[in-house]
């Protein structure tokens, strides 16, 4: 028979571990939702708004407000890239491209100008990597070199060996001139959406609205073309390499492209 345990005297439960928000809500709050609420003329219906409340209204409230709009995303974008200490080029081109943002909300334009200047950072991008398809490191390895970060050094030096390969390198070079066109498109979309829909005078209340209006409408099928242009170079890279070293190799599947590559004699030491 066992001894009978005092209650008192029993270990306290470990508290259960509060569940994390995960990080693409935290995007879409500090990027979208929050922004959208300090540009709104009537927050929630409530009557109050930021350009009034906070910045004394008019036209100077209207613009400080705007420009908050604009640089909380920035701001939390360079933060995340502060704390998390994330140096690789994929992170290091999302902080230069939140940087290029930050400094175009100063241009204060509307109509046409504001049209071009919402979908600026697109056209940069897309520009970007049509230019370095032409060189011997097209940015969309960059993106894929970054998914083997955490890799072992076995299956690093195969996954690089694989997209330093002749046919490989045209894989990629394809990729990134098609996920360069999406991302074009997409900026030439926005602009249409923007120059029929911000019509009103910078520094207006209704000019602050139709930017957030925006915003929010515009949001899903960026990210959805952005996602398109992804896997449309994805998968061309993916024929890439399985043209080249068989149908069991995966470019992110580093120990499947190890051992493909092995099999066919074809692994540097």
């Amino acid at each position: 028979m066992q001894p009978m345990t005092d209650p008192a005297s029993a270990p306290a439960p470990a508290p259960k571990a509060r569940a994390r928000v995960p990080k693409t809500v935290w995007d879409l709050v500090f990027t979208l939702l929050i922004p959208i609420l300090i540009l709104s003329p009537n927050i929630l219906g409530s009557g109050i708004s930021v350009a009034d409340t906070v910045f004394g209204g008019g036209t100077a409230g209207n613009i400080r407000s705007y420009l908050l709009a604009a640089l909380i995303p920035v701001a939390y974008v360079l933060w995340d890239l502060l704390v998390n200490r994330n140096v690789s080029p994929v992170a290091l081109i999302g902080g230069v491209g939140a940087i290029f943002s930050g400094a175009l909300a100063f241009w204060y334009v509307d109509g046409f100008w504001y049209a071009i200047k919402d979908s600026a950072r697109s056209y940069l991008t897309g520009i970007l990597f049509l230019i370095s398809a032409a060189t011997s490191v097209p940015l969309f390895r960059v993106f894929l070199d970054a998914t083997s970060i955490g890799e072992s050094p076995e299956h690093r030096a195969a996954t690089a060996q694989a997209m330093r390969d002749p046919a490989v390198h045209k894989g990629l070079v394809l990729g990134t001139v098609v996920f360069a066109v999406f991302d074009l498109i997409g900026g030439v979309i926005n602009s249409i959406v923007n120059y029929g829909r911000v019509v009103a005078k910078f520094g207006s209340d209704a000019f602050n609205a139709q930017v957030a209006e925006v915003n929010a409408l515009m949001r899903a099928p960026s990210l959805a073309l952005s996602l398109v242009g992804v896997f449309a170079a994805v998968w061309l890279v993916q024929r890439a390499v399985k043209a080249r070293y068989g149908e069991g190799a995966n470019l992110f599947e580093p120990a499947k492209l190890t051992q493909a590559m092995r099999e066919k004699g074809e692994l540097r030491a």
